[in-house]
């Protein structure tokens, strides 16, 4: 195995030292261990950036096509959904299968969460909450079972697993073989506000996995826990309006039969009556005959619907115990994880409470120019914080007037080279630039200004450009810059070098020549 660089290069933030609150493992499923979950993204700026909602339209273009009886929607080169219901198979589960073709762009956990969220919203109706939350379990319960195809082929009909294969079943933790490699499954339960089954997606390794992140999934894990409550209540409700139903249908029935018993008794006696009248012709005796024979029937046909509506009064009340049970499985597992997450929540706290170490950016790859940004206890050496954001230039990290600035980024599929803005908690992204950058550039600074080398990506021309502190281009140079070139600020001039090598004086508001 390759190993990593450990060179970390430090920034200036420092409140003092902390320490780490590790929290109790939940057991149970986990046992059996499995890789842990880890999305790796492209974190940096983008070249097109599309609104979350229209990140969010592909899917509820899908949900439409589904939830007008498609039993497929979208195309097979991008998003598409294979909506597979069958005929009962033990407690085996039904699926829908969301798909990501070879053109897919998405690259980011995020906006593929938001696709499954518009498509759920669509589909079955859920809120976008309910939706959002349900997105973001179903990505982590198929990570957790990518390429488990003994745990696929034991929870899903046969239907179901006829539309995968091992190496696509489930969901990649990198985004770079999403394309082409990807078929999640999103189980489907009882319809309504359970049309997801929420149990599958939410078992102990999926729930361990959120864990994990650095809020330890609160949130996301409260919202599950108010949902099955709300599916608990549903259900409950449900099971009553049942069990109401059949007593009064219980009753109808009851009554029904009691006047059919005695109607055959009149009919008997009528038979018998006529029997002993011997009516004065043998065509009145006939007539008489065939309209007894008719009630007969009739009352035949009665008693025979009567047993049917019996029956079916055994299956309503069977549906109604299914109901109560799922009511019940529902409270019991909102309850544990309510105690699961009020003992996480007071370890974030306590956490929380410890003050920000040492921000810098640790080199993960060797020959790398790029890196992740990282917090460090100043006292132990332990990391306090792992950002996600790992496109960040190392030698570009910088801080002024109390903002963490950086170049980040790569150029390729939809990635751009850019300036931004780096939140000092969360260690995430804030904002990016709209300038696209030399990855060679550095970050020169002069009280509020920012200069740095940008390219015209159409030729590859660099020029020098001068930026605020909110990353907003404020000049650009008309010469043309070497791609090392420096920047040297002195006595009200900027010194720099032109693209083939020479010395250029600039003036340092316009940059324009001197």
């Amino acid at each position: 195995m390759k190993k990593f660089c450990k060179a970390l290069f430090f920034g200036i933030i420092f409140a003092g030292a902390a320490g780490i609150v590790f929290s109790q493992i939940n057991q149970g499923e986990l046992q059996n261990n499995l890789a842990p979950v880890s999305f790796t993204n492209y974190e940096g700026p983008h070249a097109r950036i599309e609104t979350r909602e229209q990140i969010r339209q592909i899917g509820v273009g899908l949900g439409q096509a589904i939830k007008g009886g498609a039993a497929r929607a979208g195309t097979t080169p991008r998003y598409f959904v294979i909506h597979s219901v069958s005929d009962p198979d033990g407690d085996k589960l039904d699926a829908d299968i969301f798909g990501l073709g070879v053109n897919t762009g998405v690259d980011h956990i995020r906006n593929l969460r938001t696709i499954i969220q518009g498509y759920l919203q669509e589909a079955y109706g859920y809120s976008a909450q309910d939706a959002a939350v349900l997105a973001e379990y179903v990505t982590i319960y198929n990570a957790v079972y990518r390429g488990n195809w003994d745990y696929f082929a034991a929870r899903y009909k046969t239907p179901v697993i006829g539309h995968l294969n091992p190496q696509q079943a489930g969901l990649a933790t990198n985004y770079s073989e999403w394309p082409g490699k990807t078929l999640m499954l999103i189980p489907l339960g009882m319809g309504g506000i359970s049309s997801i089954d929420t149990s599958s997606i939410s078992d102990d390794r999926v729930v361990e996995e959120m864990r994990r992140e650095d809020d330890m999934g609160i949130e996301q894990r409260r919202d599950m826990v108010d949902l099955k409550e709300r599916e608990a209540a549903a259900a409950e409700q449900k099971a009553a309006d049942q069990r109401e139903a059949a007593r009064n249908e219980e009753r109808a029935v009851a009554g029904e039969r009691s006047q059919l018993e005695k109607d055959r008794q009149q009919i008997a006696e009528d038979r018998q009556q006529l029997a002993e009248d011997k009516p004065a012709s043998a065509a009145e005796a006939a007539k008489q005959e065939r309209e007894i024979n008719q009630r007969e029937t009739q009352t035949q046909k009665k008693s025979d619907e009567l047993d049917r509506r019996e029956s079916e009064l055994v299956l309503q009340r069977d549906e109604a115990a299914k109901q109560e049970q799922f009511a019940e499985k529902k409270t019991e597992e909102a309850q544990q994880e309510r105690e699961s997450i009020a003992r996480d929540q007071q370890s974030v706290i306590n956490r929380d409470q410890t003050p920000q170490g040492l921000i810098g950016v640790i080199i993960e790859r060797e020959d790398a120019a790029l890196g992740r940004l990282v917090s460090i206890d100043p006292a132990t050496q332990k990391e306090l914080r792992r950002s996600p954001l790992n496109t960040v230039y190392v030698r570009t990290l910088t801080f002024v007037g109390g903002k963490i600035l950086a170049i980040a980024g790569e150029n390729r599929d939809n990635g751009a080279i850019r300036l931004i803005e780096i939140n000092a908690r969360s260690l995430e992204m804030a904002k990016q630039g709209d300038d696209d950058l030399h990855p060679n550039s550095l970050i020169w600074v002069n009280g509020n200004d920012l200069y740095a080398v940008t390219v015209n990506l159409s030729d590859g021309t660099l020029y020098l450009g001068r930026f605020n502190a909110d990353l907003a281009l404020q000049a650009k140079s008309k010469i043309a810059v070497h791609p090392g070139a420096m920047v040297s600020i002195q006595q009200g001039s900027l010194l720099t070098q032109r693209a083939d090598g020479s010395a250029a004086i600039l003036n340092p508001a316009d940059l324009t020549e001197k």
